[in-house]
């Protein structure tokens, strides 16, 4: 029998214990996968009656979603998911992390153990084990904004960071403005390195310095963005800056906190450009300027790629696909012209 699992499992490129999971019928096998291992076994007829029972073990029709907030950003890319999720008649289970890798890695086997067809993260772990269960047993995920660091294939939804911060630092220095900070996320996490690349390379095509003192990093959250605009206010007078780049909803609500307790104005004292200030942008005196993600975008593209992913009978035991080849899609940002920029152009 074990000979028989081994030539099965060589044959569909999976492995003998995946093989043997199938058969037996008592762990869970991503449905399109356990589909592929069931036409192995038919081919060389083994084992009819376990066959049987396996096939039994149905699609459950349902994706899982983790997000470290379920609100502003991410309930609107999830809104946009749903849609097309419902309309190929799958249901969702939601889960918010919270920004914990704590609570990423429970919600992670919860939803492994309630048999998901697949899943759409946005992780906030780089080296989580309990989303090696999901590749190990061939179930499709799809991340969105950050990324983990794995060795192996799968695919991705994503804003062009780079891009956005090039975009938000470019549009600062044709305000008029040289010296400038930038609040990110932390340094472990894959946007918060491409945000700050593209301030770095930003400055540097404007042939301006980078002051490392200016970088500040934590948590996407609102009192993270305060705390670093505080320091930066602090240190102001040995680290001067004329205006801050915020690189979320959140820190930039944080930032701006800060700034109106220092008995500071944006933009008369610093010119501010937030990030994912949408229709909010406009409840505010001044208006916020804010880079913009294409969120409906976003949503649909990443429900789409799963169910491919999910509709592909054709992965093998590294994840890789034949029908649906993994890729990152890279979005373009938007920038959302506001008035707490001041745009006061020293050229004219």
């Amino acid at each position: 029998m074990a000979d028989n699992l081994k030539d099965i499992a060589n044959e569909v490129g999976l492995s003998v214990s995946t093989i043997s999971r199938v058969v037996n019928g008592k762990s869970y096998v991503a449905p399109a996968t356990k589909r592929r291992v069931m036409k192995a076994l038919e081919k060389h007829k083994y084992a009819p009656n376990q066959i049987a029972r396996s096939l039994k073990m149905q699609s459950t029709n349902t994706v899982g979603i983790i997000v470290p907030d379920i609100r502003d950003y991410f309930a609107n890319v999830i809104k946009g998911a749903d849609t097309i999720f419902s309309e190929a008649g799958y249901s969702i289970i939601l889960a918010d992390s919270n920004e914990s890798d704590e609570k990423e890695e429970k919600y992670l086997k919860l939803l492994y153990e309630k048999r998901i067809d697949g899943l759409v993260l946005a992780t906030v772990s780089q080296n989580s084990k309990a989303l090696q269960m999901y590749f190990e047993n061939d179930i499709p995920v799809v991340f969105i904004d950050n990324l983990p660091n794995l060795n192996t294939s799968y695919d991705a939804v994503l804003l062009d960071n780079v891009k956005a911060s090039m975009m938000a630092v470019n549009h600062i220095v044709d305000c008029g403005y040289n010296k400038i900070a930038i609040i990110s996320g932390k340094p472990a996490e894959t946007t918060a390195v491409e945000r700050v690349d593209g301030y770095k390379h930003a400055l540097m095509n404007h042939n301006l310095s980078v002051d490392p003192a200016l970088i500040m990093s934590g948590d996407y959250t609102a009192e993270d963005g305060y705390r670093c605009m505080m320091k930066l206010l602090e240190n102001k007078a040995e680290h001067e800056f004329e205006a801050v780049f915020a690189t979320s909803y959140k820190m930039t609500c944080g930032a701006m906190k800060a700034i109106k307790e220092k008995g500071l104005k944006y933009p008369d004292d610093i010119a501010l450009v937030g990030f994912d200030f949408a229709d909010e942008s406009d409840l505010f005196t001044p208006k916020i300027t804010s880079i913009l993600q294409p969120i409906d975008s976003i949503g649909k593209l990443v429900a789409e790629r799963l169910i491919s992913q999910m509709k592909d009978t054709n992965r093998d035991s590294k994840h890789n696909f034949v029908n649906t080849i993994p890729r990152r899609i890279l979005l373009d940002p938007i920038l959302k012209m506001g008035e707490s920029c001041g745009c006061r152009n020293r050229n004219q």
